[in-house]
């Protein structure tokens, strides 16, 4: 769904789910009730996804995944987007890390299409300019990995790479 209702087909939208047993709201809290359900029965998840031309349901990342670096939001999927565009990078999830002095410091965790063909920080900088994306968006710090870990529904895991991240620095 996006916020005028139902999306097409291999069009993303917010996952929402409606079923017997789907909660009914939490527990002496209408106000946090009326953020995940709509009047009309449907649960919001968070998660983003399509559901594709098998029918199957591909979750493409949470609604809030958002990274606070100096007090400035930045959306984890918009730079994940345009990441996914880039000839190089066969898999990407943007985090972000704790830093003393930022909040958060945004990094790109990044499987390549070909590990003997690798994608140089400042090439990722150069790209993602190219692309228009505001420089206080452009990840600071650029991991490459064999494969981005996922859960067995296909999710992102992020906190594993936060972990990993947050203390290798």
């Amino acid at each position: 769904m996006d916020e005028a209702g139902p999306v097409g087909p291999a069009v993303e939208g917010e996952i929402c789910v409606k079923s017997p047993g789907v909660m009914q709201g939490y527990y002496k809290n209408p106000e946090a009730t009326r953020g995940v359900l709509s009047p009309d029965g449907w649960l919001r998840t968070g998660d983003l996804g399509f559901v594709d031309a098998e029918g199957y349901v591909v979750i493409t990342g949470r609604l809030k995944d958002v990274i606070i670096r100096k007090g400035e939001n930045i959306s984890a999927k918009e730079v994940e987007d345009l990441l996914y565009t880039h000839e190089k990078v066969a898999d990407v999830a943007v985090i972000g890390l704790p830093d003393p002095a930022l909040g958060e410091r945004c990094c790109a965790v990044v499987a390549l299409q070909d590990a003997g063909n690798p994608l140089e920080f400042k090439e990722m900088v150069d790209f993602l300019k190219d692309k228009g994306l505001m420089m206080q968006k452009i990840p600071e710090q650029l991991e490459i990995v064999a494969t981005i870990p996922r859960n067995p529904s296909g999710k992102i895991v992020k906190h594993v790479l936060r972990d990993q991240y947050a203390k290798a620095k």
